[in-house]
């Protein structure tokens, strides 16, 4: 099975999946266009569309590609994901033939209430819930369900491909940096990260151990973030107010 990353719009990424026979499956196709031009370069039927949360950046290419595409659209339970035509929830699988991919639905609401990532095949499939260095804001859930969402993503195994929906990876690290400053997997991550961006590759996906040892939101608990909320922010012993503090933090932070 190859994973690829398509970079859409203004720093989106389009998740392709496909195999060596020619079918494909995406997710969160935002530009129609931009996939159709990935199929063609690389002679691949799509078989299926994914969605895990409302978002027009995430959906907006799916009427566009249903067009041209007979495929059935795995969304959440959500009325305004309209172009869905088979509704998934918690513990669902989403089983396919061709290519064969078989994952779990997993809702993990913080950014949206209504927000799912796929797992299975070796793959975490986050849309905009877990970012290389850094996590989706709460536009709609609150610091406890994402933390809990998170909490749930993090004891996944620590081999799996994380493939979050956007390339904030560089400017996440810039934040993590600040909190987490002595930490040798950050420094390692970061010089990872520039020499990528650098030649203009994506800096996705990375496994979920790199991001347990290195991304701030998946480490409330460590020694180190917690030394800083406590010195930023006055915050001991609970964990939600850790996080919030962290995700504060960075809806504010420039630079």
């Amino acid at each position: 099975m190859h994973l690829v990353p398509l970079p859409a719009l203004a720093d989106n990424y389009i998740w392709l999946l496909h195999d060596d026979d020619g079918n494909a499956i995406v997710v969160d196709p935002g530009d129609a266009a931009v996939v159709e031009h990935a199929l063609a370069e690389r002679r691949l039927q799509l078989r299926a569309i994914l969605l895990t949360h409302h978002h027009h950046d995430h959906i907006g290419g799916v009427a566009g590609l249903r067009a041209h595409h007979d495929v059935p659209v795995y969304a959440p339970v959500d009325e305004r994901i309209m172009e869905a035509t088979q509704r998934v929830r918690d513990g669902d699988w989403v089983e396919l033939v061709a290519p064969r991919l078989r994952f779990e639905v997993i809702e993990i609401p913080g950014h949206t209430l209504s927000h799912i990532a796929y797992v299975g095949n070796g793959v975490l499939l986050c849309g905009d819930t877990l970012f290389s260095l850094g996590c989706g804001r709460l536009f709609e859930g609150t610091p406890a369900q994402m933390l809990a969402s998170l909490d749930r993503l993090s004891i996944l195994p620590g081999d799996t491909q994380v493939c979050g929906g956007h390339e904030y990876t560089a400017a996440n690290g810039r934040f993590a940096i600040t909190i987490d400053a002595d930490n040798p997997d950050l420094h390692a991550r970061l010089r990872e990260v520039g020499a990528l961006r650098d030649s203009n590759r994506p800096t996705l996906p990375v496994s979920l151990a790199s991001e347990l040892a290195t991304n701030p939101f998946l480490r409330v608990d460590s020694d180190p973030v917690a030394d800083w909320c406590r010195r930023q922010h006055g915050v001991d012993n609970d964990r939600v107010a850790r996080f919030a503090a962290v995700r504060g933090a960075k809806d504010v932070f420039r630079q």
